[in-house]
């Protein structure tokens, strides 16, 4: 038996970056067009994996290539699966290029001061009182270097924009 080809649609950015606003937003709009669609959030997933508390840089990667795998498994299944995770890693997004059929990857690019300012879950302030293991801040983060489309995600851009853009994006891809 064949496998179905899927695509992910693969959203990253910094703790507060609009991630699972804009990835319902996408995986919503994808469902209501009739695609198969599935939507992951990485906090969601580090639940599932039993990965609460993995908030350490090597923790973090792994749990981010194991978001990957099961991405890959579900998009072989013919799903397109919007991911929402940090994953701020270069070696988990080249995999993710070589591995994933349909692989579009969205950089939703914040400064880290708009971030702080924003700090819905509070995780910045609990940083800055010496919780520590912060990507961005005490942990180093790699922004991605050839992602598909970057949405700087503040000021004068919304999410119906940004979700424009992703959506404009997916149409060209899988039309190509």
């Amino acid at each position: 038996m064949q496998d179905a080809t899927g695509s992910v649609v693969w959203i990253t950015g910094l703790s507060g970056a609009g991630k699972t606003t804009v990835a319902h937003r996408v995986w919503t709009a994808l469902r209501e067009r009739g695609t198969p669609a599935i939507y992951l959030d990485g906090d969601v997933l580090r639940a599932m994996l039993g990965a609460v508390e993995a908030h350490s840089l090597e923790q973090r990667r792994a749990l981010a290539h194991s978001y990957g795998r099961i991405c890959a498994e579900l998009a072989r299944q013919g799903f397109t699966v919007v991911c929402a995770t940090i994953s701020m890693f270069h070696d988990v997004r080249r995999w993710n290029r070589e591995h994933l059929p349909g692989y579009v990857e969205i950089y939703l690019r914040v400064p880290v001061a708009e971030l702080t300012r924003r700090d819905a879950k509070g995780l910045y302030a609990k940083a800055a009182q010496g919780a520590g293991n912060m990507m961005g801040l005490d942990l180093p983060f790699e922004e991605p270097l050839t992602p598909d489309l970057v949405i700087d995600n503040f000021g004068a851009t919304d999410v119906d924009a940004a979700e424009r853009l992703i959506l404009t994006l997916f149409d060209k891809e899988a039309s190509s």
